[in-house]
């Protein structure tokens, strides 16, 4: 079970890559959509790692 989870998350990262690609060479609609989209997600799991980053150097040097 765990896999097919695996292979649908892996699945939409690739499928959310190739529109990006295809929106920055002018695709339709529902791909600079879907593009806007995986975009969004980037910057909030990289917003994420970095706060959670940012803690874990607190805890380690106790501040």
């Amino acid at each position: 079970m765990i896999l097919m989870v695996l292979i649908g998350v892996l699945v939409l990262a690739v499928g959310g890559c190739v529109c990006v690609v295809w929106a920055a060479r002018g695709g339709p609609r529902w791909v600079r959509a879907v593009a806007t989209v995986t975009l969004l997600g980037g910057e909030v799991v990289r917003d994420g790692r970095r706060r959670s980053g940012r803690q874990g150097e607190n805890e380690v040097s106790g501040e």
